[in-house]
């Protein structure tokens, strides 16, 4: 037997108005899932970062004191003293100021002083080597060692101590042959250094030395041995 529906009441004919209808249903529930999710992560994360900006404005800022330096010290105080003085005191002394006012006709006198003619003599130059040298008494160089020991006399303070050595004495022959600026060079005992410095300057005169013909001053170091026997 036949089931007979009308139109009206046979759903058949409504099947794409349902299905479109469940696919939209379904297309929106996918969409407010979507959404509902995407929300909740956006809220948390704007939480997390409402916190963290809490959180540092939260953080004191702490700054250290610096101590305050101290005051100055007072100044001293200054006392002044005042001396009090009569008026009645005469004075001695008074200052008498000449009129040094001057004018076109006001002579002046110039006063010249003489200071004399003083000529600075230069000293000779002294060598120490020459072309011909000077020669004590014209003789050769021992001679003069010669007379050195001759005129010699031994200090009795330096041979009562037992003193003896080597005094080596300076001296410059001038151009007249005179022995001149006698001193002790090296010294063993004042003792011993007077007397060799006594002889030298007893000798007697040399024949000078000369130098491109002219005679000119020398100077010598001379050894003088003090020997006990």
């Amino acid at each position: 037997m036949e089931v007979k529906k009308s139109d009206k009441a046979n759903l058949e004919n409504k099947r794409g108005v349902f299905m479109e209808l469940g696919y939209v249903i379904a297309l929106a529930l996918v969409l407010a899932a979507f959404e509902w999710t995407s929300s909740d992560k956006a809220v948390q994360d704007l939480g997390q970062l409402e916190e963290v900006n809490l959180a540092e404005e939260m953080i004191p800022i702490t700054r250290q004191k610096q101590p305050e330096p101290p005051p100055p010290p007072p100044p001293p105080k200054t006392t002044e003293s005042f001396e009090i003085v009569d008026d009645d005191v005469d004075i001695e002394d008074e200052l008498i100021l000449d009129d040094t006012e001057a004018d076109q006709n006001t002579e002046v006198e110039i006063v010249e002083f003489d200071m004399g003619d003083e000529e600075v003599e230069e000293e000779p130059e002294v060598f120490y080597v020459v072309e011909d040298m000077p020669t004590f008494q014209g003789k050769n160089k021992d001679a003069f060692r010669t007379w050195i020991q001759q005129q010699l006399e031994y200090p009795q303070v330096a041979a009562e101590n037992g003193i003896s050595g080597r005094v080596f004495v300076s001296f410059v022959v001038d151009e007249n042959g005179n022995v001149i600026n006698v001193q002790v060079a090296r010294g063993v005992d004042p003792s011993l250094d007077k007397e060799a410095v006594r002889v030298v300057k007893n000798s007697p005169k040399w024949a000078p030395g000369k130098q491109r013909g002219r005679p000119v001053r020398v100077s010598f170091t001379f050894p003088i041995v003090f020997q006990l026997q």
